[in-house]
């Protein structure tokens, strides 16, 4: 629950931040991916992409882009938790079949009925 109220509270400014953003820079750019061209603004085109588009774009990509780097540079640790996961697999599918095995061959005395020992 308390998850989700701070999820509103973090989530509800933020869209509405970016909202005014986009309706506060609507005029159109130019996009240029040469950073050495000389760009002559007499001969732009005629079209362009609004400017909060572009922030948006941006913005995603920057996730897109830190996500996979996170993703890639935790590999270790997800590899040795699975190893050790399936490490207490096999260990726990062990001590299964030693219990039943010691349950097999040994009789219960007074004791173990009394803690209950398997």
């Amino acid at each position: 629950m308390v998850n989700k109220i701070v999820g509103w509270i973090v989530l509800v400014p933020l869209s509405v931040g970016l909202i005014v953003i986009a309706l506060a820079n609507t005029h159109l750019v130019a996009i240029n991916f040469n950073p050495f061209a000389k760009i002559d603004t007499t001969a732009l085109p005629g079209f362009g992409v609004p400017l909060f588009v572009v922030l948006y774009v941006v913005l995603l990509v920057g996730v897109l882009l830190g996500g996979t780097a996170t993703w890639f540079a935790q590999g270790h640790h997800r590899r040795r938790e699975k190893h050790w996961r399936r490490e207490a697999h096999l260990l726990n599918e062990e001590l299964k079949g030693l219990r039943k095995t010691q349950r097999q061959s040994t009789p219960k005395t007074e004791v173990d009925d009394l803690l209950e020992l398997r």
